[in-house]
């Protein structure tokens, strides 16, 4: 059976500011699945994030966008191979625009930050000792 794919769905309000600051964390966009109302990041070979116009994200609901300098619609999670890894991708994201609502989390095992995107979007990037999830 193929590995199951993620496309999350995310308004922004600057479509191409979005796309920047993407550029600058590390990622690229599919132009295939990208044209003047969305892009296609790519995360890695299952994960993607369609970074939608807020115009064309609200055809696809009847509810309200959330106002993410409020409220959370989501916390978004990917993993690290490594504290650096944890620590670079985040670094990238704060020199890019983003903000940094909380301190790091070390658990030792576990380490984890997290950053919001210039539409408020939270992302959170976790390191996790493989020795630990071996049961």
């Amino acid at each position: 059976m193929p590995a199951t794919m993620i496309f999350v769905n995310l308004p922004v309000k600057d479509l191409e500011a979005a796309k920047a600051f993407w550029e600058k964390v590390g990622y690229t966009c599919n132009p295939q699945f990208s044209d003047d109302r969305g892009a296609c990041l790519v995360i890695s070979d299952t994960i993607y994030a369609m970074l939608l116009t807020e115009a064309r994200f609200k055809e696809f609901t009847h509810k309200s966008i959330a106002d993410t300098a409020t409220s959370t619609e989501a916390l978004l999670c990917l993993s690290a191979d490594s504290r650096d890894e944890v620590d670079a991708l985040v670094g990238a994201a704060l020199a890019g625009g983003a903000s940094e609502p909380r301190p790091a989390q070390d658990h030792g095992f576990m380490y984890g930050r997290a950053f919001e995107d210039l539409d408020g979007h939270t992302w959170e990037i976790v390191w996790m000792d493989p020795a630990a999830v071996r049961g």
